[in-house]
């Protein structure tokens, strides 16, 4: 397999890199996830400048027209930097559901505020009893002339608290976890009706509860067709998890770096603990389960330009499931081998665990996907 980075994509990452590695401090991290929004504007408006808000997006609506594999290198040196932003709810769930189905006019003038970094927005599609299935939706967005009317709630908004609109997937026909009948509506965060309620993350990121009682949504705000907006939600998803993963990366090999660097300072007994075989196995376990990772990635982001559709989506149920797998294992690993200290705030370690833990049950967990796997590799 041929891997190699384009010119374009080498220079995106070494930006990033140098980025994480000269402007974006663990203590800056901290000091971030502290603001009200959960992230600091100014960083936002920085990304901006830098071109990367663009990335994903087609080059006729002003984006760099990137695909994929450009996403994996920022992505990556993000999760390393364990930068806090709304990237993932605001550009590859908002701003992609935007993409996919906003009206021309619409489409033209959100995305272009929003690759300005003039616009925050946020995807509400997870509910209380839906768990991991998409379709599973109680929320309710019924029509009253040229409006629908959208009553119930969101659960774990991702930069709800930012937001000034959102994309709501409701249930306009069909019955609970029907696929058809589900429609995608652009709402402002400001409208009557709307009711937040502000929830921290393990990892210190900020999302929220969003109830809807009754709030009007003009029928132009409509993304996509009516009854049909799961084939947009479900592409949208599926293109933001190799994303996710990406980041996963990241974080697991900062962690299997700081472990290594660690384990040569750390004396026991007189001695450098690296130089403890049973700890070196350890440490390369913890290596190989990076590049095991990294591996499905690759095979992830070359299926994705296939024409082979189901066997791209059995490729991105296993990505997430050895993700989900092998984060676990560094995240264990890393702590158990700094000790106690492993788990205090002071340390990055266990914030860089905490966020591989959130990532971990975005779009479903290990379980979940495994299932799904198993459900498609079963003869019809």
């Amino acid at each position: 397999m041929n891997f190699n980075l384009t010119e374009e994509q080498q220079m995106l990452q070494d930006s990033a890199a140098r980025f994480v590695g000269q402007d974006y401090s663990f203590e800056r991290r901290q000091r971030d996830v502290q603001n009200d929004i959960g992230f600091d504007p100014e960083l936002w408006r920085q990304f901006a400048d830098l071109g990367w808000l663009s990335v994903p997006f087609a080059e006729e609506n002003g984006g760099f027209g990137g695909d994929a594999t450009d996403l994996f290198v920022l992505m990556e040196q993000l999760g390393k930097g364990l930068v806090a932003t709304p990237y993932l709810p605001s550009i590859l769930l908002f701003g992609r559901c935007l993409e996919a189905g906003a009206n021309p006019a619409l489409k033209a003038e959100l995305l272009e505020r929003l690759i300005a970094g003039e616009l925050q927005g946020a995807l509400a599609y997870m509910e209380r009893q839906s768990r991991h299935e998409l379709f599973d939706l109680e929320t309710k967005g019924h029509r009253d002339g040229d409006e629908f009317v959208i009553s119930g709630e969101k659960a774990l908004v991702m930069n709800a608290l930012a937001a000034d609109m959102f994309v709501v997937s409701v249930r306009t026909s069909g019955t609970a976890t029907d696929k058809n009948g589900v429609s995608l509506l652009l709402v402002d965060a400001d409208a009557p009706g709307i009711e937040l309620n502000s929830i921290q993350l393990m990892d210190g990121q900020k999302v929220a509860n969003v109830t809807f009682r009754d709030v009007r949504v003009s029928a132009d705000r409509l993304i996509g067709l009516e009854n049909q907006g799961a084939a947009i939600l479900e592409e949208v998803v599926e293109k933001a998890i190799p994303a996710i993963c990406s980041e996963a990366l990241g974080l697991m090999t900062h962690l299997t770096n700081t472990t290594i660097e660690y384990s040569k300072t750390r004396k026991q007994f007189g001695v450098a603990i690296g130089s403890f075989q049973v700890l070196q196995h350890r440490m390369v376990d913890m290596f190989t389960a990076c590049e095991e990772t990294r591996s499905l990635l690759y095979r992830v982001l070359c299926s994705a330009g296939e024409d082979d559709l189901q066997e791209h989506k059995k490729d991105l149920h296993a990505l997430k499931v050895i993700t989900g797998l092998r984060g676990k294992r560094v995240g264990n690993e890393s702590i158990q081998l700094h000790g106690g200290m492993g788990i205090t705030d002071e340390l990055d370690v266990g914030h860089y665990v905490k966020r591989l833990m959130v990532l971990h049950s975005v779009f479903g967990d290990a379980d979940y996907h495994q299932q799904q796997l198993a459900r498609m590799s079963l003869p019809q």
